[in-house]
């Protein structure tokens, strides 16, 4: 194998594991230099339509949420309160919202960055 991919090797796996003990302020200055400028992605659940009591039934999967998105639930309710439709995914500038008017409907945004998956239970 080839000397220079050996040594790129185990620096990145330095960096992993440095990570993994705790050590990541250490790991982000020097690895940010080799591996380029360390971001903290989400994961979020996706659902594109799902109604009261269902299945997710369209869009079903997981998203990646960059630095400048989050995750998202949203819930749109038909004007005497009920809800009607569920969704969930990544937004770009996500921002909480509550029962904006939407044609005959209401609409809520709820946003989070504090964990994978964290749009599961908002």
């Amino acid at each position: 194998m080839d000397k220079p991919l050996l040594l790129g090797l185990s620096i990145l796996l330095g960096c992993i594991r440095s990570e993994s003990l705790g050590l990541a302020e250490i790991a982000s200055h020097f690895c940010s230099w080799f591996l380029g400028p360390m971001t903290d992605l989400v994961q979020c659940r996706m659902c594109h339509l799902q109604f009261p009591g269902e299945r997710c039934s369209r869009g079903r999967g997981v998203c990646t949420a960059t630095e400048d998105e989050g995750c998202v639930t949203g819930r749109i309710f038909k004007k005497d309160g009920t809800l009607w439709l569920t969704f969930m995914g990544c937004l770009k500038n996500c921002a909480n919202v509550d029962k904006i008017k939407w044609s005959v409907y209401l609409v809520t945004f709820r946003c989070c960055r504090v964990s994978d998956f964290c749009n599961e239970n908002l």
